[in-house]
């Protein structure tokens, strides 16, 4: 997720978290949701993003994390690229 998807990474964290993040990194997920860790002028946070439902297969990651980038263009005003 970080080396591919950087972008995502920080559109997530402006969506959820701050919308002056200026970097963000997912730093672990589990079957409920993901954590990013990001910066800001003021310093640095976390944040826990819940999936839109539980998971429990490897692949049910992909489709969670195109939800949370759906739901953050959509918050931030921003057309979401096709998938």
């Amino acid at each position: 997720m970080n080396s591919d998807h950087n972008d995502d990474n920080l559109l997530i964290a402006r969506a959820f978290g701050s919308e002056d993040a200026t970097a963000a990194t997912m730093t672990t997920l589990d079957g409920s949701g993901g954590t990013w860790s990001y910066r800001t002028p003021a310093g640095d946070a976390e944040l826990t993003v819940p999936w839109s439902t539980e998971i429990t297969e490897r692949p049910e990651i992909r489709r969670e994390i195109v939800v949370l980038y759906d739901a953050a263009c959509e918050r931030l005003g921003i057309t979401p690229r096709p998938h």
